[in-house]
């Protein structure tokens, strides 16, 4: 598969994956959790499929379209390690769903961010909420895909222990 092709299949899976979410979890109490603002299409997207929800963004540093930057209340910058910390406290069981696009075409490098995020997710949701992400954590119990979503470029999650 041409990394164009798997481009494309990954932009419709991760597309199908959160409107899945969405319409699985969408109703549930608490704020939604964005890591990695990248040029704002996923957090664009969400705010569109999740009118009027508290949507936080977490991202190291703004490189956005503008129309796509969560306000300032909504926005977590810096890094990772010291942003998910600092969320736990303030959003400890209460996220339905948890999206993480911070994947790369390198295996290492996903693992190596999977291992820095994969912690805390379990501490900021529902246990009745999803979990959408880029890369894979091997901690958490599995969720099926919609139909049509290409495995291994996207992977949905509860948020408990396997």
């Amino acid at each position: 598969m041409s990394r164009l092709d798997y481009s494309i299949g990954r932009l419709k899976t991760s597309r199908a994956c959160i409107d899945h979410a969405v319409a699985e979890v969408g109703g549930l109490p608490g704020p939604i959790l964005e890591l990695g603002l990248g040029n704002g299409r996923t957090f664009d997207h969400l705010r569109e499929s999740l009118p009027g929800r508290d949507i936080f963004v977490f991202e190291l540093e703004i490189a956005a379209h503008p129309d796509c930057i969560p306000d300032d209340d909504h926005l977590l910058l810096g890094d990772i390690k010291d942003t998910l910390p600092l969320a736990v406290a303030r959003f400890a069981g209460q996220a339905p769903l948890f999206h993480a696009d911070v994947g790369s075409f390198d295996h290492a490098i996903n693992a190596a961010i999977a291992a820095q995020i994969e912690p805390f997710v379990p501490q900021l949701m529902r246990p009745d909420g999803l979990v959408v992400t880029s890369v894979a954590f091997p901690n958490l119990q599995p969720y099926p895909l919609p139909a049509g979503a290409i495995p291994d470029t996207y992977f949905m999650y509860r948020p408990i222990p396997a």
